[in-house]
């Protein structure tokens, strides 16, 4: 069992959340920054046993918490039945809010505030979209979007299940299909040629040119995944970028500092929480499965066919 230093806490994992960095990680092509681990996981939900010697005010003993399995340097897991992590990375589960729900908000929601606010400075009005749209974090983030008076949020989806989800239950403005129709030329045709002010992509190489194609003059492109691989093909045109002024970057959070990763769950604190307590939010939990039972939901993930949270229970 860990035991918990500084300003760490001991904390018994009810349930823990999925995410794409896992089955990247599980396969070795993952960057795990040095305070990562070789065990796998990132979030998770439970309550606290105890403390190090100087844990942030306001927990205590028995408080039932969610939070990121980050903070400090050392290697913090979440599938475990005990996690020993910083206090600074934990929030209080509400009471309105399962196990289940709560394990799956931190990295999800987290990733979304970051890229569309910090990285890709998102403001009112602007437009954005979402690749992989009934992902965890385009869920979050179309969400995230509608609350802030988007002026049109787009999505791409592998289906016309995913694109139907995104448009009539999330709210999306448009869905394109990636297997049938040439989303970058279906973009370009919404905006009248203007493209989109914020593009949010998990894919990488095969995306890259259309991603360039339909950022809009000034555009932000953030980068958070390579699904398609790192390697451009020839014939790629870069004129994009001084053409229209764009900015490409690539961002993660399990690499940033435990002060950043404090300041982004603040905001997901203020920001967030209340629209979960009033259901203005939406926590999309596609299944849940027993932690004995950990290949089975690894697969499920890698069939691409879930729109949301994939959790498992340890309790």
């Amino acid at each position: 069992m860990p035991h918990p230093k500084d300003s760490q806490a001991l904390v018994k994992i009810k349930a823990f959340g999925l995410n794409r960095m896992d089955l990247l990680q599980r396969e070795g092509n993952y960057p795990v920054p040095p305070q990562g681990g070789k065990i796998l996981g990132v979030e998770f939900s439970g309550t606290i046993e105890s403390f190090g010697k100087e844990p942030e005010k306001g927990f205590k003993v028995g408080d039932e918490v969610f939070g990121l399995a980050y903070g400090g340097r050392l290697k913090i897991c979440a599938y475990a039945e005990y996690v020993a992590v910083s206090t600074h990375m934990l929030l209080h589960k509400p009471r309105e809010l399962s196990w289940e729900e709560a394990a799956g908000i931190p990295e999800t929601w987290i990733t979304a505030t970051q890229a569309m606010y910090l990285v890709g400075e998102f403001a009112r009005g602007k437009t954005i979209l979402w690749h992989a749209g009934a992902s965890s974090v385009s869920i979050a983030g179309i969400q995230l979007s509608r609350a802030d008076k988007a002026a049109a949020i787009y999505v791409t989806a592998g289906s016309q299940e995913k694109v139907d989800f995104c448009v009539k239950e999330l709210g999306a403005t448009a869905g394109f299909n990636y297997h049938t129709q040439d989303w970058s030329k279906e973009i370009l045709n919404a905006t009248d040629g203007k493209g989109v002010d914020v593009i949010i992509d998990f894919i990488g190489q095969s995306y890259f040119q259309g991603n360039l194609d339909v950022a809009a003059r000034d555009g932000h492109i953030v980068n958070l995944g390579a699904m398609s691989g790192t390697k451009l093909p020839e014939g790629v045109d870069i004129g994009g970028f001084v053409r229209k002024r764009l900015r490409f970057e690539g961002s993660s959070l399990r690499s940033r500092d435990e002060q950043y990763q404090g300041k982004l769950r603040n905001t997901l604190e203020e920001h967030a929480m209340p629209k979960f307590l009033d259901k203005s939010f939406k926590i999309f939990v596609e299944k849940v499965i027993p932690f004995e039972k950990i290949v089975e939901a690894h697969k499920l993930m890698e069939s691409n066919k879930t729109k949301g949270k994939i959790i498992c229970t340890v309790y």
